[in-house]
């Protein structure tokens, strides 16, 4: 039987297992032998990161071509207009590759956030608002990009989704393992 393991990320960890002498790993945190990340999630970013010993199933999930959504939540500097949100979701050209569309809408901070160490920068001339967003691909930084192309950096982003997977009832650095179908 595979092993699969959903895992909250937290800030700063890379997602690998061996030292880069800087930061945190995921050997800190999953202590099991032969697993290992189905994709990335940036050193900057938090949330889910699925782990797997069945190296089918870590490429179906991480393989674009399979186009699984992955749903991410993003803290944006500035509150984005209608006319962003659209370019969002018609997709955005990044100078290198135009984005698949998107499904983009505002939404409330999520409830039971956990804090961020260290905390994002706050400046109180300038208001902060979440975006939802699904995406199908998952290019380098991708996300990220998006936002700041169409006028609203990211400040925080977490990923809350991949396919059928979520966050919910896993506290930030925790793991769970699941049986799937």
């Amino acid at each position: 039987m595979s092993r699969f393991i959903l895992f909250n990320k937290p800030y700063g960890v890379i997602t690998q297992f061996s030292s880069d002498g800087k930061h945190a790993t995921l050997k800190e945190f999953i202590p099991l032998p032969g697993v290992y990340p189905a994709g990335r999630l940036d050193t900057d970013s938090e949330g889910l990161l699925i782990l797997t010993d069945d190296g089918a199933l870590q490429h179906r999930i991480s393989d674009p071509r399979h186009k699984l959504p992955k749903t991410y939540w993003a803290q944006v500097e500035g509150i984005p207009d209608e006319a962003a949100l659209e370019n969002l979701r018609r997709g955005v050209d990044l100078g290198d590759f135009v984005t698949r569309p998107a499904e983009a809408r505002l939404i409330e901070e999520p409830p039971g956030l956990w804090p961020r160490t260290p905390p994002v920068r706050f400046r109180k001339q300038i208001p902060t608002r979440w975006v939802e967003l699904v995406i199908r691909e998952g290019k380098n930084r991708q996300v990220r990009r998006m936002t700041a192309k169409v006028g609203f950096p990211t400040l925080r982003l977490i990923r809350h989704r991949i396919g059928d997977w979520t966050l919910t009832g896993l506290a930030q650095g925790e793991w769970r393992e699941i049986v799937i179908a």
